[in-house]
């Protein structure tokens, strides 16, 4: 199964870091929180992305395209032609596509641009700043289970995201976008959802979270996988520093790798 990673918005609410690269490409650790989400599908074997670009898009190819680089011991041999000796390659078993979905096409825009790459068969998709501790393949069965078009995993936060009405029998009953309350259920992201989902979304001004969410709690078709684990986003420079304080302290509850 592959995964979608939304990974081309500006991220202007940590402009102190995304000036100059995709927010997904802020460190935490000394490597790329986007590459923090990648080692937790991996460490559950799932190994194919595809990564929706658009601000910078370069910086991303640039980083996969010199992996080896990036973490590796190199020697540079410049009296044999500039011969580069890569030292203990640290290989991933991943296949990363990286799309150019665009400057300014919104999250449901983006994910339809990479259809194509996705094909016929089910897919998770989640966004490019934040790390959990979900079980992905407890949340892979969960959605088998239910034979409905989407799933998406949920928290309860004090934060103003979108906010979900969850039935018994773990039915998205509504979904709104952020308001000023706190202790609600969250759309965390890590979603897994069937090939159909992209019949919903009409063009680049689809909002994923607006436009095709709410369709598919209208049609009865959006489940929700309950998560009281850890679960945070890189929103701000306080959430970023959060998040290195937790890895620098070797307690970063995502890292299971």
């Amino acid at each position: 199964m592959k995964i979608v990673l939304l990974a081309g918005g500006f991220g202007t609410r940590i402009s102190e870091e995304s000036e100059n690269k995709p927010k997904p490409m802020i460190e935490i650790g000394g490597m790329p929180i986007l590459w923090h989400i990648m080692k937790e599908y991996s460490y559950y074997g799932f190994n194919e992305f595809i990564i929706c670009a658009g601000y910078k898009q370069h910086i991303i190819k640039d980083w996969f395209s010199n992996y080896f680089l990036h973490t590796c011991d190199v020697t540079f041999d410049f009296s044999k032609d500039g011969e580069v000796i890569v030292h203990n390659k640290k290989s991933e078993p991943w296949k990363v596509t990286v799309v150019d979905t665009g400057l300014k096409v919104m999250t449901g825009g983006r994910i339809k641009r990479i259809q194509k790459y996705v094909g016929d068969e089910d897919f998770m998709m989640t966004y490019g700043d934040g790390v959990c501790d979900v079980n992905i393949s407890d949340l892979v069965k969960f959605h088998q289970s239910h034979n409905k078009l989407a799933t998406l995993t949920s928290v309860i936060q004090k934060q103003q995201k979108g906010v979900l009405s969850i039935g018994p029998d773990n039915a998205v009953k509504s979904f709104r976008e952020k308001q000023n309350h706190d202790g609600y259920a969250i759309n965390a992201g890590y979603m897994v959802l069937k090939p159909e989902v992209f019949d919903l979304i009409e063009g680049d001004n689809s909002i994923f979270e607006q436009d095709v969410l709410g369709e598919l709690v209208s049609r009865g078709e959006l489940m929700t996988y309950q998560h009281s684990g850890f679960w945070q986003c890189m929103d701000t420079l306080l959430e970023k520093k959060l998040l290195e304080n937790l890895w620098a302290q070797g307690n970063a509850p995502w890292k299971k790798w």
